[in-house]
């Protein structure tokens, strides 16, 4: 089967990034129906290796989504996850910390949702929050109790540094146990995002998406670029890299994420399950018995 060629960019090991010089389009004319139609058939063959997967359960499939405020996760999830078993896929969504998991380790929440062998999970926001919203509003860490940390605001580069570290050494540990990383950022343009918020002021069956708050975050554009920058730039690695998604258009991001998933499980060579002679007589003897009870 041929699929549709998408330019993609990668990073697998630790480096200096400049997200201004990175595309939130592609820049090329494909159409609506060419990005669909790839999507489409991505969609298919991921269902098909879904079911592998779940039958293996030796495997899991780590899906991390970060973007901006309206960058579009929710919907491409939605889209390239559209005829996966719902048995064998969960979704996350992190929200603010409720005061229990303010009570634990920053990592606790996030090591709950991770997929059991043989699942697919997605994380819509991750671990990655703290390291994001956290850094650009430092006071946060006052909920989080964490002993010497008094004065959010002179939180030096040292206390991001170690975060990084957590991270690296969580994320280095789920591979070992055989849990494939995949980390999407959905990167958009500051004039895509105005565009969207306007969608959802103005059109009544999007009204409900609006929130003020998010519009006041935008007045962060800048530091959360830096921290988006700065937290990909620490993080990547061959067992979790990190994959920088155009945006801007919905339809590219879905139709490039869909082909990394299903690109990524191929690469996994999943194969069903043998049975061994004992489970292979069993199967025998349940064809045996009813053959017997006839028509």
């Amino acid at each position: 089967m041929k699929y549709l060629d998408l330019p993609t960019v990668c990073f697998r090991e630790p480096g200096p990034i400049d997200l201004d010089r990175l595309p939130t389009d592609l820049g090329d004319d494909l159409r609506k129906k060419e990005l669909k139609d790839s999507l489409e058939k991505d969609r298919a063959r991921i269902a098909e290796l879904q079911e592998v997967l779940y039958a293996g359960n030796s495997h899991a499939l780590l899906l991390i989504f970060q973007a901006m405020d309206a960058g579009g996760k929710d919907s491409c999830v939605e889209h390239v996850m559209t005829g996966v078993n719902p048995m064998g896929c969960h979704v996350t969504s992190f929200k603010a910390p409720s005061s229990e998991e303010l009570a634990h380790d920053f990592l606790w929440r996030h090591a709950k949702a991770i997929p059991a062998k043989g699942m697919i999970g997605i994380h819509n926001r991750s671990h990655y929050e703290e390291v994001l919203v956290v850094k650009v509003h430092p006071e946060y860490l006052l909920g989080q109790r964490i002993p010497g940390i008094t004065d959010p605001g002179k939180v030096g580069q040292e206390f991001w540094e170690e975060r990084y570290v957590s991270i690296r050494d969580f994320e280095a540990h789920l591979a070992r146990q055989g849990v494939t990383i995949m980390k999407f950022f959905l990167h958009m343009s500051r004039a895509a995002q105005k565009e969207r918020f306007m969608e959802r002021i103005e059109d009544p069956k999007k009204n409900w998406k609006f929130n003020m708050g998010d519009v006041k975050e935008r007045g962060h554009w800048d530091a959360y670029q830096e921290a988006y920058a700065d937290a990909i730039a620490a993080t990547a690695v061959a067992h979790a890299p990190w994959f920088v998604i155009p945006a801007d258009d919905q339809w590219e991001s879905r139709a490039i994420v869909g082909r990394l998933v299903r690109e990524q499980l191929e690469a996994l060579n999943l194969r069903m399950p043998e049975l061994d002679a004992k489970a292979k007589e069993a199967l025998h003897n349940a064809k045996d018995l009813l053959a017997k009870e006839g028509s």
